[in-house]
């Protein structure tokens, strides 16, 4: 991870600074934030993802794409992916299928499924790893920092973490239909990401639950969201709603490619799509384990601490994709 040194470097430092200011100085170890192969079992990377639920495949256009199918219905999927009936095994027959189809055609045929699918370099490196825009000054309801974290998985955990270890009072709302499988999946990454937080399950279903949830985010100094627009804005949760509710909140909106897009991405896809890859023979190359998921979730971490320190309210917009872009920079990776 030589390459990802000097970013890795420049996000502690942050994290560091602003946190001291706010509450306990939280010391970020790079390689142990990048490294779960304690809690899943990991292949060293190659064309396949580290846990194997991602490959870079050669498309007609003789471009490569990323594709990820880590839940069941994403296999089930694969067919109409590429237009044609499933024959033998599943990637073997993606990797025959891309091969006559354009990467255009086949991120339109993924929006449309809700599969994560990327194009290998397709985004453009931000100026910054996550857009930040601040709003007015915040009033601190309490003594101790309040967060509330409804995100999943792991870069949006890893966020609340690092609240969590400053000190600040974390609190991790799931929803009771659909709670966040790392309990279960992986206990040990859990424990890191998740042992210093209250737990506590609402159905985002009932009237009741909607109420709680509003009435807590009403009251919360931050909110960590991994949830694309449209599916927070059917519970009520759009940006304008809660500028209304709490002016001066702290909002990290963790996505896959950004506050706007409704594109469905997991970490190693956005790595790809954001070009943090080693090329090989022409080849593309996977670097690490999912690295735009913790990548992203201290890159968010930086810039919402640094909001909180500021005594402003701020939107953290920080895309999976863009962050990796961000790192990929050479300016950024050079020795």
């Amino acid at each position: 991870m030589n390459r990802l040194a000097p970013f890795l470097d420049d996000l502690a430092t942050r994290i560091a600074l602003h946190s001291a200011q706010i509450g306990r100085r939280v010391q970020i170890d790079p390689n142990q934030t990048l490294d779960r192969g304690d809690a899943v079992r990991l292949r060293t990377p190659s064309h396949v993802s580290a846990n194997g639920a991602c490959r870079l495949l050669r498309t007609a256009d003789e471009r490569w794409i990323g594709v990820n199918l880590p839940r069941a219905e994403d296999r089930t999927a694969a067919a109409a992916l590429v237009m044609r009936e499933q024959d033998g095994d599943l990637w073997d027959f993606l990797a025959t299928e891309c091969a006559r189809l354009t990467a255009r055609e086949l991120r339109t045929q993924a929006q449309v499924l809700g599969v994560a699918l990327a194009e290998v370099s397709e985004t453009s490196a931000p100026m910054a790893a996550c857009a930040v825009s601040p709003t007015r000054a915040a009033t601190r309801r309490g003594a101790q920092l309040s967060v509330l974290d409804l995100s999943s998985l792991w870069a949006g955990p890893l966020c609340g973490g690092v609240f969590a270890a400053m000190g600040a009072d974390v609190c991790k709302i799931e929803s009771s239909e659909r709670p966040d499988t790392t309990a279960i999946s992986a206990p040990v990454l859990d424990q890191r990401l998740n042992g210093a937080k209250i737990k506590r399950r609402v159905s985002f279903r009932s009237a009741e639950g909607l109420a709680a949830l509003h009435e807590a985010i009403a009251r919360c100094d931050v909110l960590i969201t991994n949830a694309r627009a449209r599916a927070l804005a059917a519970l009520g949760l759009s940006r304008a709603a809660m500028r209304r509710a709490n002016p001066g909140l702290v909002w990290v909106a963790i996505t896959g490619h950004g506050w706007d897009s409704d594109r469905v991405a997991f970490g190693d896809d956005a790595a790809a799509a954001g070009g943090l890859v080693e090329w090989r023979d022409g080849e593309p190359r996977f670097m690490g384990d999912a690295l735009a998921d913790p990548l992203t979730g201290l890159a968010a971490a930086a810039a919402a601490l640094e909001l909180v320190a500021s005594g402003r309210g701020g939107f953290v917009d920080a895309a999976l994709a863009s962050v990796a872009a961000y790192a990929a920079q050479p300016r950024r990776i050079a020795a």
